[in-house]
């Protein structure tokens, strides 16, 4: 049985708890499931999924999220913000969200997936 409700400890593995803890809130709050595409990464596979330099994701603080129907994506970002998150990427495939606060917060950018 995994620590977080939604979440297996595969998935989760690497992430710090308060991300974790805003993630499982964004779940209960979006009430459909949130697929985790990238969590945790070392440099080697940061560098390799094309993460920039000093990447949220190496310290265990960033996850990129997608839900199964891309129409969803502006409520899951709703949950994701009334989770807590206050650093948050809307990609054309899926979402970034973070809670490095090394970082400029609060952030809210767009772009295109690698």
């Amino acid at each position: 049985m995994s620590k977080y409700k939604f979440f297996t400890d595969d998935e989760i593995k690497g992430l710090i708890p308060d991300l974790c803890y805003k993630l499982v809130r964004a779940r209960e709050l979006f009430g459909a499931p949130i697929i985790i595409t990238s969590g945790f990464r070392d440099p080697s596979s940061n560098q390799t999924a094309g993460g920039v330099k000093d990447s949220a994701h190496e310290t265990g603080k960033a996850i990129d999220i997608r839900c199964a129907d891309i129409d969803m994506q502006k409520r899951l970002i709703w949950a994701l913000v009334i989770a807590g998150f206050r650093r948050i990427g809307a990609y054309d495939r899926h979402v970034h969200a973070d809670v490095d606060d090394s970082k400029p917060t609060p952030s809210f950018w767009s772009g295109v997936s690698h």
